[in-house]
């Protein structure tokens, strides 16, 4: 799916092969922006998501997992972009990010968009940039605690 899929990988968009349970735990336990999600909620947004998952091709397992909020003709946000801590250091998070944006492209949307606090040159080799006129941009926040506090 991807020119940097590392050899002993796979890329697929097939929800049906998405161990939930496993992604829900990574989400929960070690991503910033999903601890403490619950498993309902995270089951609920992966089935309104499409789904990418990265396969160790030898024992079948999920290392890898990302998905993205679209309507598959106009935008993408892609989010709970995760690899699993054993195979860190491989160039699976960039092969992810790549094989997301290579999927989205023939649907012609015109843009994807993310959120990272550390992730921006894994990004940024896929041809992910800073996002011009943020001041365009507006956000609601149903959650306060998100809200960012005054410096």
């Amino acid at each position: 799916m991807t020119t940097y899929l590392p050899d002993g990988y796979e890329i697929s968009a097939d929800s049906a092969r998405i161990d939930a349970a496993r992604v829900h735990h990574w989400l929960s336990t070690d991503a910033y922006w999903a601890m403490h999600r619950p498993r309902e909620k995270q089951d609920k947004a992966m089935e309104g998501s499409l789904n990418f998952g990265v396969y160790d091709v030898g024992s079948g397992e999920q290392v890898g997992y990302a998905r993205v909020v679209t309507d598959h003709a106009t935008f993408g946000w892609l989010c709970d972009v995760y690899v699993d801590r054993k195979v860190r250091g491989k160039g699976l998070g960039k092969a992810l990010a790549a094989a997301v944006r290579d999927h989205m492209g023939p649907m012609g949307v015109r843009r994807i968009l993310l959120a990272t606090k550390d992730a921006h040159a894994v990004y940024a080799e896929v041809g992910f940039e800073p996002l011009p006129g943020p001041d365009q941009w507006m956000v609601f926040y149903f959650d306060q605690s998100l809200r960012p506090r005054p410096r």
